[in-house]
């Protein structure tokens, strides 16, 4: 069964869209879309090919055997998305897109932010995962059957105003494609905490990149291997704003743990 969302106007509604949820009376047709709403939400708009398709997690659905969240938590493990979000992308853009898909809002802060990295590297892919999915604020806002949505487009309570005004930033329109932009969107403004402005979302054209020229950053690190004996040891770098992604792909490839990124004058 599906039911049409209220459009958040915005100079056009953009947002406007059906969501999507499961009843038990819901027919085969219902249910079709209900699977195909999952695959377009959890994996940015791609394109899903017969062969990618998870028929099993699908078949369980359509019999009553698996409910939407855990259909999502299926399609969030799967071999598509671990390849096109997480192996392919830089360490900030993947978890900014498992809130985008899994949470329908963009991340809060940069502790936010620092602990779903510190999560995955330190006790695996699928605990990142989970980490949302099992969240009281996805049971809260999606329940068992409910379709993730982007919820964050609209103002909610013990949420900040940056959150409404960075989840446009992430979602450009419903044409967009999210494997298709490697780099954050959200780096810079997350790790200054600084405004986003509000840009109305296109048809069609993916935004560009949120940008910081001439910002420069402190990013605290410990934990990295130092040298031949593997000694632990905490750093600190200074980076460019455009260089944030090469850096913290550095670091993880050494097995550092972000302690914090603040901007610096």
């Amino acid at each position: 069964m599906v039911s049409t969302a209220p459009a958040v106007k915005f100079g056009i509604d953009a947002f406007a869209e059906t969501r999507f949820e499961l009843w038990p009376t819901s027919t085969s047709d219902d249910k079709a879309a209900v699977i195909n709403a999952v695959y377009r939400q959890v994996l940015g708009n791609a394109h899903v090919m017969e062969s990618e398709r998870q028929v099993s997690a699908e078949s369980y659905v359509c019999n009553g055997q698996l409910s939407v969240r855990e259909f999502v938590r299926a399609i969030a493990k799967s071999d598509f998305y671990k390849s096109r979000f997480f192996e392919s992308s830089a360490p900030y853009r993947f978890v900014e897109l498992n809130f985008k898909h899994l949470l329908g809002r963009a991340p809060a802060s940069q502790a936010e932010v620092s602990e779903h990295i510190r999560r995955c590297v330190e006790h695996g892919y699928d605990a990142e995962i989970d980490s949302y999915i099992d969240s009281d604020e996805y049971q809260t806002n999606f329940g068992e059957d409910t379709v993730p949505f982007y919820c964050g487009t609209q103002s909610q309570l013990g949420q900040s105003q940056a959150v409404y005004n960075r989840t446009y930033a992430i979602f450009r329109g419903p044409a967009e494609s999210d494997k298709s932009v490697k780099a954050s969107k959200l780096v810079a403004a997350i790790a200054g905490n600084s405004a986003t402005k509000i840009s109305p979302p296109t048809s069609g054209a993916i935004g560009g990149a949120y940008s910081a020229p001439g910002k420069r950053f402190k990013i605290v690190v410990t934990g990295m291997t130092n040298g031949s004996r593997r000694r632990l040891a905490t750093k600190t770098y200074m980076v460019q704003g455009d260089n944030m992604t090469p850096q913290l792909k550095q670091i993880h490839r050494t097995s550092g743990r972000i302690v914090s990124i603040t901007e610096v004058a």
